[in-house]
């Protein structure tokens, strides 16, 4: 399963806004800077982020974006799903009623393929841990300096 770069700068960003919740609304521009982005591209991958309910945004000259929870309450899954969606990484497409299995008695496919079965396990597990682990999960385990470091980073570019 291979998930879009949406992710990885999604949870970035819930990170160094919860760092960062003193402050007015984070730009779109600022956030990128910080990470070495495309502000337009970047924008676009938190805008589901806001659709979710994850972060809001503020429009205008001084918006931009804030937590719409607090740590405790975003789930990585709730960042992966508001930006690769929801459906299921495995589609079944039952292929084993086709060719050889056109033939077969209607019962044989009676039960899920044992094959859509495994996948949907494995799929449920990586779910139920990504849904266990939070935003403050992820700041908990940070390095010590991440938050000054990306502080002080932030009001030397609004300096």
């Amino acid at each position: 399963m291979m998930m879009g770069e949406g992710v990885e700068w999604g949870l970035h960003c819930c990170m160094v806004l919860a760092w960062l919740d003193d402050h007015a609304p984070i730009a779109t521009s600022r956030l990128a800077e910080m990470f070495e982005l495309p502000p337009e591209y970047l924008k676009k991958r938190l805008q589901p982020l806001v659709r979710e309910g994850i972060l809001e945004s503020a429009p205008g000259a001084r918006g931009g974006y804030r937590l719409a929870k607090t740590p405790e309450r975003i789930t990585l899954m709730d960042v992966v799903a508001a930006v690769e969606g929801r459906t299921g990484a495995f589609r079944c497409t039952e292929i084993r009623r086709r060719g050889a299995g056109e033939t077969a008695a209607k019962s044989e496919f009676a039960e899920p393929c044992g094959i859509a079965t495994a996948m949907r396990r494995a799929e449920l597990a990586w779910r139920r841990e990504l849904t266990s682990q939070t935003i403050a999960d992820l700041i908990a385990d940070a390095p010590p300096n991440a938050p000054r470091r990306a502080r002080r980073f932030y009001e030397q570019l609004t300096a």
